[in-house]
């Protein structure tokens, strides 16, 4: 929360930087002394645990203040993410300086690798310009989570749903076996702040553009918009119930600790068709996550849905004289290296029950052979519990590894080519082969 040297009465700290996110009132009082006032020479705020200091950042507000670092924060062995492997004593004395039209900086970008640690690429924007002004940075870390370079390579685009190749047979098999289907990627409106450098008024300005955009839909797409701020009782239950509503700020996610939850609910909400197979999220990590989702496999039809989503928000954009951030080096701009690209996730519910077995199992080789099997084709499984965990009810979100480099018909066709692999090693299992056998089977349909 703060430190000093004095007791003081809980309306001084609530006016501390991060007071709600690090605590709020229930670490107030598990701290404070009889007298019912806290010591704040016993409080360390775990912002400032590794460098830097609140200079007063143009961008803070009554809820959260940002950290600036005038040298290299203090990295600990805690510390995983790419940011904190590529920032250099020297590059950070080259780009300590840099700052853009819109106010943000090297400390900012940083911010939230350092300030949470367990963080895997650790470096945010805060708008469409830093991916050129911080690029000694950014570039480095691309290169290692996406094995792309942005020196010499271009991205491509392609969200023609037309083009997917997906047969009778694999629609039949993906009926039998995967239970839903989902594919969401974010969109980011130039000329407004990315949420971790935006204002209130950059806020209100992507809301306003994506309310636009959501009453334009019609048919299969038409919907409501829910102002998270303005939620009933019964509408968050509902939403909760049905998964829609997105993550709440806390102290270990990425939203918080760049600055990206202030002002939180203000200009956030949730839109969804009436089917409630079309969902977008605004203002959380990026200005637009729009999901397209249904029950079962058939996937072009959720990828129709999901291009049709991206091209009414492409046009609402136009409509307002703007544009969607995209460049032909990194694709779709937004908050974080990891979605950059298509960033697009496709991913279906699928029903492994014998490769659950060996997960369930004794057989430590054998444990692996589900994360094996999906590597080999650019497929990530999880569990129940995330990664490398059993499912329950055998059933095993499996989606695309990859987002930049490939356009988004590659990557759905990708998506439906690996499965259909996947599934045809499962019957393999069913049938009596054993994990050598699948493995044999994998070297096979890799090298064909």
């Amino acid at each position: 929360m703060g430190a000093g040297a004095s007791a003081v009465e809980q309306a001084e700290v609530n006016k501390l930087p991060q007071y709600t996110i690090l605590g709020g009132d229930a670490k107030y009082d598990e701290l404070k002394g009889e007298d019912g006032k806290l010591d704040l020479s016993k409080v360390q705020d775990p912002y400032l645990a590794y460098g830097g200091s609140y200079a007063g950042d143009p961008k803070d507000t009554a809820d959260f203040k940002y950290v600036t670092f005038e040298s290299v924060p203090n990295f600990t062995e805690a510390h995983k993410s790419a940011m904190s492997k590529h920032l250099t004593p020297e590059l950070f004395e080259k780009l300590k300086d840099v700052k853009s039209s819109k106010g943000y900086t090297l400390s900012n970008v940083i911010m939230t690798g350092v300030v949470t640690p367990h963080l895997g690429v650790g470096a945010t924007a805060g708008d469409e310009e830093c991916w050129e002004l911080f690029k000694d940075l950014f570039y480095p870390i691309i290169k290692d989570w996406h094995g792309y370079d942005p020196e010499t390579q271009t991205h491509p685009m392609d969200l023609d749903p037309s083009k997917l190749v997906f047969s009778d047979e694999q629609k039949a098999t993906f009926n039998e076996y995967v239970a839903s289907t989902r594919i969401r990627a974010a969109r980011n409106i130039a000329g407004f702040a990315l949420p971790c450098g935006s204002t209130d008024e950059d806020r209100a300005g992507v809301e306003a553009v994506l309310k636009q955009a959501f009453a334009g839909l019609e048919g299969e797409l038409a919907g409501t918009y829910y102002e998270l701020g303005s939620l009933s009782d019964e509408q968050r239950d509902f939403l909760l119930n049905k998964g829609f509503l997105f993550q709440i700020p806390s102290a270990k996610n990425l939203l918080t600790g760049a600055g990206a939850a202030r002002s939180w609910p203000n200009n956030r909400g949730i839109f969804h068709n009436e089917a409630q197979t079309a969902l977008c999220w605004v203002n959380e990590e990026d200005h637009c996550r729009i999901i397209s989702m249904e029950m079962g496999g058939d996937i072009p039809s959720v990828f129709t849905r999901f291009c049709a989503l991206s091209n009414a928000l492409k046009a609402s954009a136009e409509a307002n004289g703007t544009k969607l951030m995209w460049n032909e080096k990194l694709g779709f701009l937004g908050t974080c290296p990891s979605n950059l690209g298509t960033g697009l996730r496709a991913s279906v519910m699928v029903k492994l029950e014998n490769f659950n077995k060996l997960l369930e199992g004794d057989n430590a080789e054998d444990k692996e052979l589900l994360e094996q099997v999906c590597s080999a084709f650019d497929l990530q499984p999880r569990g129940s519990a995330g990664e490398h965990s059993a499912a329950v009810g055998a059933k095993f979100d499996v989606s695309n590894k990859q987002r930049l480099g490939f356009s988004e018909v590659q990557l759905v066709q990708k998506m439906i080519d690996g499965v259909s692999k996947v599934i045809e090693l499962e019957k393999m299992l069913a049938a009596g082969s054993t994990p050598a056998d699948v493995r044999v089977k994998v070297k096979e349909l890799t090298a064909a």
